[in-house]
């Protein structure tokens, strides 16, 4: 019998966030059933997938940095997964319409899924308050072809992680050892170096060379909120982080006025009063 597998997949914004996993799906039981609509109009349910493997992936938000990222980088990898059977689906509390105009402006060809009343994010115990809104929670579940819950995790993973373990658990060979981490907030924080805009970060009337520079040095100057990370890492990291926000504002004030670099980057402090606690960079 061939094996088919499908990946749903849910992005997340950034840290600062915070969630209560009281009841999630517990490993080895049955995955909560679910009918959604996707951007393009189409109902689709967990039980249509019986017998292929499912990777659900929650995230809070369409068009954050955060997510726009890792949506790109699924996109990229849609290849992979159609050799494998796979298949990329989306889901959030966002709007159909949201979707339909976020996959339209950033190329994306899978579907992503509406969850307006979130029910589905309650099922699987994966809400988190943002602001006072609430928000899909950063959480994933690899359900089997008899629709078990197979692993879960929380918080945000490279990419290759899901495809490694879907690769192991249906039975594939798999010539890397399966890496992991606990996610306490970050966004594929090694993408900061990649970046060409930064949430809260005005790089306007910058010339390319400015942007270049103020870039490189955004990337090089550490943030001093005790995040121990660095200023762009920061801005992706935590946008609502006030000690990032001004500092990186005051480097492209720097770079557009031609002061030189300092000699020495800041490194990163105890946190200023009145900031918010920041999560380590995890290790991979």
């Amino acid at each position: 019998m061939r094996l088919w597998m499908v990946l749903l997949v849910t992005v997340v914004l950034g840290a600062g966030l915070h969630s209560a996993f009281a009841a999630m799906p517990a490993v080895g039981s049955a995955a909560p059933d679910f009918t959604l609509p996707s951007q393009d109009g189409s109902q689709v349910s967990l039980k249509d997938f019986r017998g292929k493997w499912v990777v659900l992936y929650f995230y809070p938000k369409d068009g954050t940095p955060g997510c726009t990222i890792e949506a790109h980088n699924f996109q990229r990898d849609q290849p992979q997964y159609a050799q494998r059977n796979a298949v990329v689906v989306g889901v959030s509390v966002d709007t159909t319409d949201s979707h339909k105009e976020f996959c339209s402006k950033e190329g994306l060809n899978f579907k992503l899924l509406a969850d307006t009343e979130h029910k589905v994010v309650k099922q699987y115990d994966s809400t988190m308050n943002y602001k006072g809104v609430e928000i899909a929670a950063r959480n994933t579940f690899i359900i089997d072809p008899q629709g078990r819950v197979m692993m879960k995790h929380t918080g945000l993973y490279d990419y290759e992680v899901y495809e490694r373990e879907v690769r192991a658990l249906s039975g594939l060979p798999v010539e890397a050892r399966i890496e992991t981490f606990d996610d306490t907030g970050q966004i594929f924080l090694k993408n900061a170096a990649n970046a060409t805009e930064l949430p809260d970060v005005d790089l306007s009337g910058l010339t390319a060379a400015q942007k270049k520079e103020a870039l490189h040095r955004l990337n090089a100057e550490g943030c001093t909120c005790g995040c121990k990370l660095t200023l762009a890492e920061c801005r992706i990291n935590d946008s609502t982080c006030p000690v990032s926000k001004g500092a990186a504002n005051d480097v492209v004030k720097r770079v557009r006025a031609g002061q030189p670099e300092p000699e020495q980057a800041p490194a990163a402090a105890t946190p200023q009063p009145g900031a918010p606690p920041q999560p380590a960079k995890p290790k991979t």
